[in-house]
C-alpha cells in the first residue's frame, strides 16, 4: 500500500514536514479542553508533528503508528515527555483499552482509512462526551504559483498517473466531506475550522518536502530522477532557487454522544 512507503523515509520526513500551525494547536486545545487531565489517543502520529504540542498540554497520550522507524523518530522527539506512550500497529487492527480516550485524534492521515470503519472504531475509543479531531492537509493555489503551474510538464513527463493540465485548486474549492461524521449515529456538534500557512523552500528543501509524498516514492527510480532533477533545473533557472508553497488545514471536530 502506498500508505506503507513513509516508513522508508522517516528521517527526511521528520525533517522536511511541514509543522501545524499554532493557531490550529491552540483552537484544537480550546475546543478538547485539553490538559492535564486528558488522556489522548492519537492515530498515525507520523515521527510527532502534532504530538509534540499536544503532549505540551501535559495530557496523556497513547500514539499509534503503523510504521516502527517512523515510530522510533517519534519516541525521540517525545524523550521530554515521559506521559507519552508510542505503540507500534495498525490502528484498524489495534485493541482498544478498557478505559476509555477523552480524544482521539488524526492528524493528515484519515484519508488512508476506510472513513465509515474509522468513524466507529473512534467512537469505540472514546467515552460519552468525547471528541473526536480530525486534521487535515491540503496543497492549494498561492505561494509561487508560477512554479506550481510551470511544474506540470515535468510531472505530465516523468509521473504517469499526473492527471492532464492539473492545476492547484483554490482554497474556495477545497474542502473535506464531513458526511460520515454527521451520519454516525455515534456522534453529533460537527464543527470545521480552517487555517493557512505558507512555507518558503529553497530547491533542496522542496525537494525533501517532495520526497515523503506516497506518490513520489512510489515511482520507480529512473522516473524519480527524472522528475526531480525537473523540478530543480526549474527551480534553478526561473524562480532563483526558493519557492513558497502554500497550505490549508483544516481542524474537524466532533463529540461522541450517549450518557
Amino acid at each position: 500500500m502506498l500508505r506503507d512507503t513513509f516508513d522508508s523515509a522517516a528521517e527526511r520526513y521528520d525533517r522536511a514536514r511541514p509543522r501545524y500551525p499554532r493557531p490550529l494547536v491552540a483552537e484544537l486545545a480550546r475546543v478538547t479542553d485539553l490538559g492535564p487531565d486528558s488522556w489522548v489517543l492519537e492515530v498515525a502520529p507520523g515521527t510527532g508533528q502534532l504530538t509534540v504540542p499536544l503532549a505540551e498540554f501535559g495530557c496523556r497520550l497513547t500514539a499509534v503508528e503503523l510504521g516502527p522507524s517512523l515510530a522510533s523518530v517519534a519516541r525521540r522527539n517525545l524523550i521530554a515527555f515521559p506521559q507519552v506512550d508510542v505503540q507500534v500497529a495498525d490502528f484498524e487492527r489495534w485493541e482498544l483499552p478498557d478505559d476509555p480516550f477523552d480524544l482521539v485524534v488524526v492528524a493528515t492521515a484519515f484519508h488512508w482509512f476506510d472513513a465509515r470503519e474509522f468513524v466507529a472504531k473512534a467512537a469505540s475509543a472514546l467515552r460519552p462526551g468525547g471528541r473526536l479531531a480530525v486534521v487535515t492537509t491540503h496543497h492549494v493555489a498561492g505561494g509561487t504559483q508560477e512554479f506550481f503551474d510551470r511544474m506540470q510538464r515535468c510531472y505530465e513527463r516523468w509521473d504517469p498517473t499526473t492527471q492532464p493540465g492539473f492545476r492547484s485548486p483554490t482554497e474556495d474549492e477545497t474542502a473535506t466531506d464531513t458526511g460520515e461524521f454527521e451520519r454516525s449515529e455515534h456522534f453529533d456538534e460537527v464543527t470545521v475550522w480552517r487555517g493557512a500557512q505558507e512555507i518558503t523552500y529553497t530547491t533542496d528543501e522542496y525537494l525533501d518536502v517532495v520526497l515523503t509524498y506516497s506518490g513520489h516514492l512510489a515511482l520507480d527510480e529512473p522516473s524519480r530522477r527524472g522528475l526531480l532533477a525537473c523540478l530543480r533545473e526549474l527551480l534553478e533557472t526561473r524562480h532563483g532557487g526558493r519557492v513558497t508553497k502554500r497550505y490549508l488545514h483544516e481542524l474537524i471536530t466532533t463529540t461522541r454522544t450517549g450518557t
